[in-house]
């Protein structure tokens, strides 16, 4: 190899490298730029939520939310974490991965359920999704529910959800992870054999015995997020333990 063509390939290698930084530098920028964007916007987003320490509950202006976005379904809140989002839902998946609270494009997402859900009371299984960031918004702090910490500390083991209808309460039973599946992601359920099939897969899972019975008349709560690496999920389960008029 002739020392032109040895200047020309360190050069091109030169170049490949200088486009691969400003490429990063370029992401990088950009992450930033979408999470700080979050964190204003949940900052709006809190003051239409308030404590009524009266009666011990959330209340949420929902009329102010679905103003700002007709998506809104309700606020998720889970101790342990920086969980405390308001909840969206579309006609799929896939939107609220790449979009924000005020549907502007986004990397970062938003908290959202699944698009099968009714949050009319019918659902038996409501599902619920967010990325695992690495600043810790989003569901980035979900992976908490993994370590023994979070498992053995009581005040954890209740999930709260607000909806229009009012406040739900769970009790979680399950937590894990697993590799990206349908399964647990199962909104309906044609018998109710095959709901108890569903409930028992999904105890049998958890790295923890909540002690927790649930069965077939229990309605479910499930979140789920990328866990960091490969396609893993960290996975929770909750079951309902309140109506939402109490």
């Amino acid at each position: 190899m002739t020392k032109k063509i040895l200047n020309i390939l360190m050069i091109i290698f030169g170049i490949i490298c200088v486009c691969g930084i400003v490429y990063s530098l370029y992401n990088i920028f950009n992450w930033k730029k979408d999470v700080d964007s979050n964190k204003k916007l949940k900052i709006d987003i809190e003051k239409k939520i308030k404590f009524d320490e009266d009666d011990n509950k959330l209340k949420i202006d929902f009329n102010a939310l679905k103003a700002q976005n007709p998506d809104t379904v309700g606020y998720i809140k889970v101790n342990g974490t920086d969980i405390d989002y308001v909840v969206v839902k579309t006609g799929d998946n896939d939107y609220y991965l790449n979009h924000d609270f005020n549907k502007n494009y986004n990397s970062a997402g938003w908290i959202f359920a699944d698009y099968r859900n009714k949050f009319d009371t019918s659902d038996n299984n409501i599902v619920i999704y967010g990325h695992n960031m690495r600043d810790g918004s989003m569901f980035g702090t979900l992976k908490n529910i993994l370590k023994s910490d979070w498992q053995n500390d009581i005040n954890n083991r209740e999930i709260v959800l607000v909806t229009e209808l009012g406040q739900y309460r769970y009790q979680v039973f399950s937590v894990y992870s697993r590799s990206a599946e349908e399964y647990y992601i199962n909104t309906d359920f044609n018998t109710t054999e095959e709901y108890i099939s569903f409930i028992n897969e999904m105890k049998y899972r958890s790295f923890y015995d909540f002690g927790v019975e649930v069965n077939e008349f229990d309605k479910i709560l499930t979140l789920s997020s990328c866990i960091g690496y490969g396609s893993d999920r960290v996975v929770l389960h909750a079951k309902l333990i309140n109506d939402a008029a109490e």
